[in-house]
């Protein structure tokens, strides 16, 4: 099979991508959206606010990573934040769908597309830390527009959100005080239990 060959059939294996819902809601609480919209919704966060990040990025780096982050949730589904049990096997499962979908592509561009998915996940650089704040962000700013409808939908309590951005600040210190707000007024209005 040629490059060519290989890279279509790459994009449209990335198609299933739109199939794959997610927990969180739109901004107007209409439907919950999928994981392709939240990888767009990130990849023009990551150019709208990378000025916000800690440290310098290679903002394309960053869209790149914020584009295919999500990728491997074709085949292993999409792990929602605070599901304990899905969270024990989210590793292995994300592995094999990365070994799968990115193999699929030609070497060069399946060396760099697995790498960027795998920086994401090791969170060691600037372009990681600052994409993975972008992932915990963006859930966030939909859950306050929608009035924390799928928060409340799952039981959701502050200390499980806290958790879960424990290492936002990593990424921007900005951006992480601006969700802060978000969680706090959003746990005074009951939308995240206490």
């Amino acid at each position: 099979m040629g490059k060519l060959e290989r890279q279509m059939r790459f994009l449209l294996e990335l198609d299933k991508q739109k199939e794959i819902g997610r927990q969180t809601y739109l901004a107007d609480g209409s439907r919950k959206e999928g994981d392709a919209e939240h990888a767009w919704h990130m990849a023009v966060m990551a150019f709208l606010l990378a000025d916000y990040a800690n440290e310098p990025i290679d903002v394309l780096k960053a869209v790149k990573m914020a584009l295919m982050h999500d990728v491997v949730e074709i085949d292993a589904g999409d792990t929602y934040a605070y599901d304990t049990k899905g969270n024990q096997t989210k590793r292995d499962r994300e592995q094999k769908a990365a070994d799968r979908i990115y193999g699929m592509l030609p070497e060069e561009q399946a060396s760099e597309y697995r790498a960027l998915w795998e920086e994401f996940e090791a969170m060691e650089t600037p372009e990681a830390r600052f994409v993975n704040t972008l992932d915990k962000v963006q859930p966030v700013l939909l859950n306050d527009a929608s009035g924390g409808k799928s928060w409340q939908e799952h039981g959701v309590r502050k200390s499980q959100v806290m958790e879960r951005n424990a290492k936002t600040h990593e990424g921007s210190a900005i951006l992480w005080d601006y969700i802060r707000n978000i969680i706090e007024e959003n746990t005074k209005k009951g939308n995240i239990a206490e």
